[in-house]
């Protein structure tokens, strides 16, 4: 007979028992995972390796050997090498004083020019057009980064100088208060001639900042269209106009991309040979008024002189070389570490 006490005494149990361990070894193998990288993975890491070794192999090895060739020429001028202006190693009166100027003075037009042309081009693409047109718009972008500096540099020539020397003439006319927009000759008389404003810094500038546009407007646009998705529909959703999303969402996600944009186009404009060679009239003195003729450059000087060089001449345009390569690989590693960060998502300030 059920006895109601004896169950409330002995009330019923579940007895839960510990699962048994896996006798058969194979059974435990497929439960672990596997620590050990593939083959596939082993060789990718291996040829990434190599491949990173050798670039910087490469590096070293062209900044060893610009080092031992200009060690000659640099333990004669020391110190003057960076401020002598006149250029002729077989008196021992050599320096890139005037050539480093004009370097950068080509390289600083380049930038007014081709940035806001960068940018403006950037946004258009990542921004208003879409579809096959965006798709062509590209396409001819990147096309335009193939185009050889030569050939740049024949249009600028020939082509865009003789456009250009009105718009010099008319600057030189209206803003000649400002030092570097004067042309005048040695007795502070004003130039008015067409022959005055050829083969100016300002000419090499503007064909120079046309050629790093495309590098500039591709590293732009790829941070644009990192912007996020939920930002830009929030600054619509808000009321904001595409112009307003833009320069509250997109603009100031962008600003590292922007800026490693810049200082890759910048990188490039100061390494600039033939186009640059092409056009300019070479002097060796510093020349502040960049509509006048005459300028020059790094670059334009070692394809210049480097032909009718003498052994230590070479050793000279070697120092040049030199101290262009150096300022080059700051520039690039401060861009891409600044493009890096931007593309990271870190804050770039």
């Amino acid at each position: 007979m059920f006895d109601a006490n004896s169950r409330k005494r002995h009330p019923a149990t579940a007895t839960l028992t510990d699962q048994p361990e896996p006798t058969n070894h194979r059974d435990a193998v497929k439960r672990s995972l596997r620590s050990r990288p593939s083959q596939s993975d082993s060789i990718f890491k291996g040829v990434s390796l190599t491949a990173g070794v050798t670039t910087v192999s490469i590096m070293l090895a062209v900044g060893i050997f610009l080092s031992l060739r200009a060690s000659d020429a640099l333990q004669v001028s020391g110190i003057n090498f960076l401020l002598e202006q006149q250029w002729s190693p077989e008196t021992g009166q050599f320096g890139i004083a005037s050539v480093i100027f004009g370097t950068f003075t080509i390289a600083i037009i380049a930038m007014f020019v081709g940035v806001p042309l960068a940018v403006g081009t950037a946004l258009l693409l990542s921004e208003v057009v879409r579809g096959p047109i965006r798709s062509f718009l590209v396409s001819l972008v990147d096309l335009m980064a193939a185009v050889p500096s030569v050939v740049f540099g024949l249009w600028g020539l020939f082509f865009l100088q003789a456009a250009v020397i009105p718009v010099s003439a008319w600057i030189s006319t209206y803003f000649s208060f400002i030092p570097i927009f004067a042309v005048e000759d040695g007795s502070g008389a004003r130039l008015t001639e067409a022959s005055a404003f050829t083969s100016s810094a300002f000419i090499a500038g503007i064909v120079v900042g046309l050629m790093v546009v495309p590098t500039q407007t591709s590293v732009m646009r790829e941070a644009f269209s990192q912007a996020p998705m939920g930002e830009r529909e929030a600054a619509f959703a808000l009321g904001s106009t595409r112009w307003g999303m833009i320069r509250t969402v997109v603009l100031p996600f962008g600003r590292g991309g922007m800026i490693g944009g810049v200082m890759l186009g910048l990188g490039r404009a100061l390494g600039e040979t033939i186009a640059v060679y092409l056009i300019i009239s070479p002097i060796f003195t510093i020349n502040w008024e960049v509509l006048k003729t005459g300028t020059n450059s790094v670059s334009a000087l070692i394809a210049l002189r480097y032909g009718e060089a003498s052994q230590f001449g070479l050793s000279a345009l070697m120092a040049a070389g030199l101290v262009l390569f150096l300022i080059t690989l700051v520039i690039n590693f401060t861009a891409s570490s600044i493009v890096a960060r931007s593309r990271s998502g870190a804050e770039t300030s």
